[in-house]
């Protein structure tokens, strides 16, 4: 493939913007060589500025469920855009789109949107602490969370010290309330409630991780925050930024049968454009302002674009019985296929996917957390990628984030992509 038109593109923006990308792993640091520039989209497929065509995996780090471009969804922004594309006032959309998601999700009453999951996932960690009156929060090593400060930490000394900052900029201070333990031990959790008793606020968590690979909780894992939350008078926080509207209409609480405190929502939610929300029951939300002291504003937080999309997206979920099984479906099938080729190839590899978040590692031990998630063989994945985006197809440009499938794929686009798998790794 030509990607010149590309190659010009990043080198002009390294002048102007730092690394030449407005987010981090857009610049391919994690697999080496030129980022490409996309020019337009449509369906499943993107195409750059040097017109290659790719079948797309990222689909925009999760939002477009439905393909690219989903006409319903560009066809109310555009009409909202010629009323106005913002007021700094209340709008009768807001609460269409309030009204559908809380009848969509279960176990909550009150929804308050933002401009993105770092908002609503900082956000909700306040309202936890404004409602529990204690300060500490429990996070777990790999789940992201946004970039706010408390969230920014990396694993210290054990699974029951203070977690350090992992980012220049970030005070101690800033981390000091954050407690690490590790994704599926629910003795490493146990282990910071008894060492910090009656002073953590809330568990927040990934319930699929998705920024370490795609990494399922185990069975009874997240049962048992659940019940560690109980006891303790801490409130559970779901960030279902990434699962929220994917994994079912109820996201990861519906599928899982897992009711938390607060859920953190962004991506499908916005349907492509840039929407957080974040939801609890009556309680807990009541005691945001201008109804409590628990402060949170937006200028930009509910804008009629974004809100808009977003309910054409939730409509359009919520009004196909079949959506979530189409989507299972064909990942089933891409994985399955992607078994087969791996294994005739003699490739070490482990696949970990739920519904429609899917990762390969090309490791065969079992993933499970965020240790494991850095066995995969990182030359392998960084052939990998390149293999793939030459044969036209476009996976997360990490071994660190899980691929996301839309129901626009078609099943020839699955085949092509399973027969450009067997082609790249035969060559391992």
């Amino acid at each position: 493939m030509n990607y010149q038109r590309s190659s010009q593109l990043f080198a002009e923006a390294q002048n102007y913007i730092p690394g030449g990308v407005n987010s981090p792993v857009r610049a391919f640091k994690g697999v080496g060589g030129t980022p490409v520039f996309i020019k337009s989209a449509k369906g499943a497929y993107l195409f750059d500025e040097d017109d290659n065509r790719y079948i797309d995996y990222i689909n925009s780090w999760g939002p477009m469920i439905l393909g690219h471009a989903f006409e319903p969804v560009v066809n109310a922004v555009i009409e909202k855009a010629k009323l106005g594309t913002s007021f700094g006032t209340p709008t009768e959309i807001e609460t269409e789109i309030a009204k559908l998601a809380v009848a969509m999700v279960p176990n909550i009453d009150k929804i308050r949107f933002v401009n993105s999951g770092t908002e609503a996932t900082m956000s909700a960690v306040r309202l936890a602490r404004g409602f529990t009156q204690r300060e500490k929060i429990v996070k777990f090593s790999g789940c992201y969370h946004g970039h706010s400060d408390a969230f920014l930490i990396a694993a210290g000394s054990g699974a029951s010290t203070f977690g350090v900052p992992n980012s220049a900029g970030v005070t101690q201070g800033a981390a000091k309330d954050t407690l690490l333990a590790d994704y599926n031990s629910l003795e490493s959790v146990q282990q910071l409630f008894d060492d910090n008793k009656n002073e953590i606020a809330a568990i927040i968590i990934e319930p699929v991780a998705g920024n370490m690979g795609c990494v399922p909780a185990k069975k009874g894992f997240l049962e048992g925050l659940r019940e560690i939350c109980d006891k303790n008078g801490s409130l559970l926080i779901f960030d279902e930024v990434m699962t929220g509207f994917r994994l079912a209409k109820g996201g990861a609480q519906e599928l899982f049968g897992i009711n938390a405190d607060i859920v953190c929502f962004g991506k499908v939610i916005g349907g492509g454009l840039p929407v957080g929300a974040f939801a609890a029951r009556n309680e807990i939300m009541n005691h945001l302002a201008p109804l409590g002291t628990v402060y949170q504003a937006g200028t930009l937080s509910g804008n009629p674009l974004a809100m808009a999309a977003g309910l054409e997206m939730l409509k359009a979920l919520d009004n196909d019985s079949k959506i979530y099984k189409r989507l299972e479906e064909k990942t089933a099938y891409l994985e399955k296929g992607m078994r087969e080729v791996l294994t005739k190839n003699n490739v070490d590899f482990t696949i970990n996917r739920v519904g429609s978040m899917i990762s390969v590692f090309f490791d065969k031990r079992e993933i499970y957390d965020f240790k494991t998630a850095g066995f995969g063989d990182t030359q392998q994945f960084k052939d990998f990628f390149h293999g793939l985006l030459k044969e036209g197809i476009y996976i997360a440009p990490s071994s660190y984030e899980t691929w996301f499938i839309t129901v626009a794929l078609s099943y020839d686009d699955l085949d092509f992509t399973i027969k450009a798998i067997d082609a790249v790794t035969s060559r391992f």
